[in-house]
């Protein structure tokens, strides 16, 4: 009889806003790809990295042991960040079960639910009325 063939690869898929990120985590030598380019280069502005790498900090483990690749699509950087960001916790998650308490503590395994409020006839935007004037 053969030897369960051993998993390549753990995946997450993480959504915010209109943003999906599919985040594919194996064991590696530290390598970080965001749609094909260095995360330093997919995101430049300041804090979004430390942001997105949370889940490494609240687990204590070393970002350097992991090759990571993630495929995100759709919204803008900060929806993007989030995404890649759950998605990285739920495929921790998948790579060993017992890391579900510390991650749900931190709040890295809750979908931040808020989405675009569509705009209604009769107002400027979602909310916003018009000018009122009495003649």
């Amino acid at each position: 009889m053969e030897q369960a063939q051993k998993v390549r690869y753990y995946e997450g898929i993480g959504r915010r806003k209109e943003a999906t990120a599919r985040v594919r985590i194996m064991p590696g030598s530290g390598r970080f790809v965001v749609n094909n380019r260095p995360i330093e280069a997919y995101f430049t502005r300041f804090g979004d990295i430390e942001y997105i790498l949370k889940p490494f900090e609240v687990l204590g483990e070393a970002r350097e042991r992991y090759d990571i690749t993630v495929l995100v699509k759709g919204g803008g950087i900060t929806g993007q960040a989030g995404a890649i960001r759950l998605g990285l916790a739920r495929a921790f998650l998948k790579m060993n079960p017992d890391y579900r308490p510390a991650l749900r503590k931190a709040g890295l395994l809750t979908r931040d639910p808020r989405e675009k409020e569509r705009k209604k006839p009769g107002l400027k935007r979602a909310r916003k009325a018009p000018t009122y004037t009495k003649r």
